[in-house]
């Protein structure tokens, strides 16, 4: 398999970076090269990678069978929809496209051309909550909260679709059940776009959601909060440290055999949720810390990638699963903008 990275930012050297040691270690992988507008960045990351350089978009589909595309969201859609025309397989950067009717042309097209796309949702392969994930149940409220500093890398499209998306994936791939209702604010501070934005999402199962994101922040902050069903639940994540702890509601005999909370860590436990000690009706507070795997994400979403065009899997993230997210970050954006927009 021959791919290729179209991109050299921050991002695209680390998709080159990564390729080039999964090709070192699979011979049926091969690095093929990288293109860039501009030349002198790719000569940069060509020389310091000793991986090829295109001269253009056309030379690297004619030496692929694949490619990264890890350029701005504005141009995902043009440059996708050139090389699906040549029948090349496609890793596309989050999001899948500025828009839905975008990503609805892509969808086509991959489709009438027999290849598949991935979309690159990095954290749903964060391995902190992978490992979060197997202990929670049925979440019926999730809590998240993303911020960053500003960056004029990104102020082509809106904190919506720039940070917020992350979140919206990993909500609707946990929460399985059509939206109901979509409530969201938002300002715009530094950019012509939304730099900060609040919603609330609410489910047809009773499930609700609420995002926040901002591009306005001193420090870097992704943590995430479940309340869950099945077994009743609360788990917290930090989605940058990968610290996470998980509170269940357990039956004696289903309690984790590694680290049920026992007499005065129990109690103290227990005295900080307040008065639950009474309505637990004879249920035990299981208390876990789940061990998070050292696993590179992005290594792990290009693998998944690979894995995907060599042997047909399904994608890990797949375009309508991108298409969804951007679905959803759209009517967050229209409820901002005074604009609603119906669902389909």
């Amino acid at each position: 398999m021959r791919i290729g990275v179209i991109g050299t930012g921050k991002l695209g050297e680390f998709h080159t970076k990564l390729l080039r040691d999964i090709a070192l270690e699979s011979p049926d992988v091969h690095l093929a090269g990288i293109y860039d507008k501009s030349s002198l960045r790719a000569e940069e990351i060509a020389h310091k990678y000793s991986v090829p350089q295109f001269s253009s978009i056309e030379q690297l589909a004619s030496g692929c069978d694949a490619a990264v595309i890890a350029t701005t969201t504005s141009t995902h859609f043009d440059i996708a929809r050139q090389l699906l025309g040549e029948k090349k397989h496609l890793f596309i950067e989050k999001p899948i496209t500025a828009t839905v009717e975008e990503a609805d042309e892509l969808i086509r097209l991959e489709e009438e051309n027999g290849v598949r796309i991935q979309v690159g949702h990095i954290e749903r392969f964060n391995p902190a909550l992978r490992a979060v994930e197997s202990y929670i149940g049925e979440p019926m409220y999730i809590q998240a909260e993303r911020l960053s500093g500003f960056s004029l890398r990104v102020t082509d499209v809106s904190v919506v679709l720039d940070l917020m998306i992350h979140d919206i994936d990993l909500v609707l791939s946990l929460i399985k059940s059509d939206i109901k209702n979509i409530a969201a604010s938002g300002v715009r501070v530094f950019s012509n776009e939304l730099d900060m934005a609040t919603a609330r999402i609410d489910f047809m199962n009773g499930a609700t959601a609420n995002v926040t994101a901002s591009r306005l922040s001193r420090n870097r902050y992704r943590k995430m909060r479940f309340f869950c069903n099945e077994p009743k639940s609360y788990a917290s994540l930090d989605l940058t440290s990968g610290k996470s702890e998980v509170f269940r509601l357990v039956h004696p005999a289903q309690a984790s055999s590694k680290n049920p909370v026992k007499t005065y860590a129990a109690r103290k436990i227990l005295e900080q949720f307040g008065e639950i000690k009474d309505a637990m009706n004879g249920m035990v507070l299981d208390y876990i810390t789940p061990d998070v795997p050292k696993i590179n994400a992005l290594r792990d979403e290009l693998e998944h990638f690979i894995d995907t065009v060599q042997n047909g899997t399904p994608a890990a993230v797949s375009s309508r699963d991108g298409r969804k997210a951007v679905m959803v970050a759209d009517r967050i954006t229209d409820e901002i903008t005074g604009n609603a927009a119906l669902f389909d």
